[in-house]
């Protein structure tokens, strides 16, 4: 009796120590990309993510191999130990690397739908236990990340980017998959026969969803990323292809503020949008300044201009640029960074105010 009781211990332990341990490994997956990743276009960063995209894969395979038979009898309880464990760290290091990527590439406000996918996806690996439904739960993820991680890095490699781009990458990152869940199929034909539909269903929502949020611009402007908006008084730039900005001093408690929030015209004064991005090395692409005034009749913001202006990738801090108005009003004004196709990178809010002149202008070269 006491050895039986013993023995129930234990393998509850050993089944919370397994779950504890996937948790870690997963957790793993984000630490090392905070520690790794930097930049999109970056040989390092690029080889981790497609390491993490081989490992899920590799380790997938070894799983279901291993609790199907298929592999020496010696070595399955080791794979069935250490391969999800294996698996959980490629996940987590893939989907943490798309927030990374795709966080940095548009303001939380308007990339809000497609992380919280992510979110959720996150959570459904904490919950979902059934065999059938983890087989389901385990692919889907291993689509989301797939589909998110090709459609990031053939802008890259192409140097462009855009609807067909993104078109052309999803397709990729869907035939992919199809060839992966025929190496499954392989391994475990009657499981993954009786699951099919299901799988086939959430892999086509997932493709079908991510395509929707593209053209819906809520999908993330990717590969470029934001590195700096602000509202400034004058913008001057050198040969030396310096910045020269000025902007008026603000509350001293808000240290780090280095651009205008409450704009003082200055008489026959422009108002200049100036913002650092960072794009790859090899893209060129147009980006474009949207200036927005609150309309109070209307409730709504109403675009008063819409300037566009190139940039070449390469900067490692950005390429810097700036457009500027000088036909405003008093009132709530916005400045939102964008592209082409509308999908925003950063949004700079901002009032002015006609009824004073400016306190006192700060210089900073940029």
């Amino acid at each position: 009796m006491g050895n039986g009781l013993k023995t129930i211990r234990e393998s509850r332990t050993a089944h919370h120590l397994r779950r504890h341990w996937l948790t870690v490994a997963f957790v793993g997956g984000f630490i090392t990309d905070f520690l790794l990743l930097n930049q999109v276009d970056n040989l390092l960063d690029n080889l981790v993510l497609l390491f993490y995209v081989t490992l899920a894969m590799v380790s997938i395979l070894l799983l279901y191999a291993s609790t199907a038979g298929k592999l020496p009898e010696d070595s399955n309880p080791l794979l069935r130990t250490y391969a999800p464990v294996a698996m959980q760290y490629a996940f987590g290091g893939l989907l943490s690397g798309m927030l990374i990527f795709y966080g940095r590439s548009a303001s939380l406000l308007d990339s809000w739908p497609f992380l919280l996918i992510i979110a959720t996806i996150i959570y459904l690996n904490e919950t979902v236990r059934d065999r059938s439904g983890r087989l389901v739960l385990t692919l889907s993820m291993f689509f989301v990340g797939l589909f998110s991680y090709v459609v990031l890095v053939v802008p890259v490699l192409l140097g462009q980017m855009g609807a067909w781009v993104f078109i052309a990458s999803g397709l990729l990152a869907l035939a992919v998959m199809y060839l992966f869940l025929g190496l499954l199929r392989l391994i475990i034909p009657n499981f993954l026969a009786m699951q099919m539909r299901v799988i086939v269903f959430s892999v086509g929502t997932i493709f079908v969803g991510f395509n929707f949020l593209y053209f819906l611009n809520i999908i993330p402007p990717i590969p470029l990323s934001i590195q700096e908006v602000g509202i400034y008084h004058s913008v001057v730039r050198f040969e030396n292809g310096d910045y020269q900005l000025k902007y008026e001093e603000g509350e001293w408690w808000r240290f780090w503020k280095q651009s205008d929030t409450v704009f003082h015209p200055e008489s026959g004064g422009n108002i200049y949008c100036f913002a650092s991005i960072f794009a790859p090395t090899r893209l060129a692409t147009e980006i474009y300044n949207r200036w927005e005034f609150y309309d109070e009749s209307k409730k709504e913001w109403v675009t008063s201009a819409r300037i566009n202006y190139p940039i070449h990738g390469g900067r490692s801090d950005g390429y810097r640029g700036y457009t500027q108005i000088g036909n405003f009003k008093p009132g709530e004004w916005r400045c939102s960074v964008e592209t082409a196709r509308g999908q925003i990178l950063g949004r700079e809010r901002f009032s002015v105010d006609t009824g004073s002149p400016p306190a006192g202008l700060v210089t900073r070269v940029d």
